[in-house]
């Protein structure tokens, strides 16, 4: 199965495990979908796309270290780590709620390569230089302190190693922006400032050796990789 299934299929992998932030997330349900229509101006086809292009930094057959922060429920990763068996994968949530959900599904899936750690992104618990890929999928526009979470994912990358994923960037669609500013942001799902695509793309080329950045909707994806 290559990643695009990965993608595409990773709800049906949950059975009855699934909530509804999978299927928000994933584009997988009749709520889910009305969700992404409506916030994100994306159908099934688009929130597909963003994940795949988000993925792209680990290649199929990664065998290093991979620090995925936030992992969030696991519901689009442990599909792909089950495809990594010779990796060594660490997951990192501040919420021990998305963290039990997330180590019950890689249990079920026998995943012994990945290891599970509550723990803050502004204040990893982990050495400098300690991995060879950092994964962020949809984290960036909810931490507090984004500067430290920028420092301290670059901080415990190895030279020569990838960060990579997407999270949320203004100005790219009025009606998301509308959406987030009325709704996410009270409720504390997101915390501001926000990105632009322009200041995300000069901070990415300004720490790393390469970026690249595309956006889909107000959804930003980029693969970088550190100096070696």
């Amino acid at each position: 199965m290559n990643r695009h299934d990965e993608v595409k299929n990773a709800y049906k992998y949950l059975g009855k495990e699934a909530t509804f932030y999978d299927g928000m997330i994933t584009c997988s349900t009749l709520p889910g979908r009305a969700v992404c229509a409506l916030v994100w101006s994306m159908d099934k086809a688009k929130n597909d796309a963003y994940l795949e292009r988000a993925l792209s930094g680990i290649p199929e057959g990664f065998a290093g270290r991979l620090l995925e922060v936030p992992v969030g429920t696991g519901v689009l990763t442990m599909p792909v780590y089950r495809t990594l068996p010779g990796a060594e994968i660490t997951c990192l949530d501040y919420s021990p709620d998305m963290m039990a959900k997330a180590r019950g599904r890689a249990e079920r899936m026998g995943l012994s390569n990945v290891a599970f750690r509550q723990g803050d992104v502004g204040a990893l618990p982990f050495d400098d230089n300690s991995f060879d890929a950092v994964l962020s999928l949809n984290g960036f526009h909810a931490f507090p302190d984004k500067e430290a979470a920028y420092r301290e994912t670059f901080r415990v990358l190895r030279p020569g190693g990838v960060f990579c994923g997407c999270f949320y960037v203004k100005g790219e669609n009025r009606r998301t922006d509308r959406l987030i500013e009325k709704l996410y942001v009270p409720k504390g799902f997101f915390t501001p400032p926000f990105e632009t695509a322009d200041s995300l793309r000069a901070r990415l080329e300004a720490l790393y050796a390469s970026a690249e950045m595309e956006t889909v909707e107000g959804m930003a994806c980029f693969t970088c990789r550190k100096a070696g």
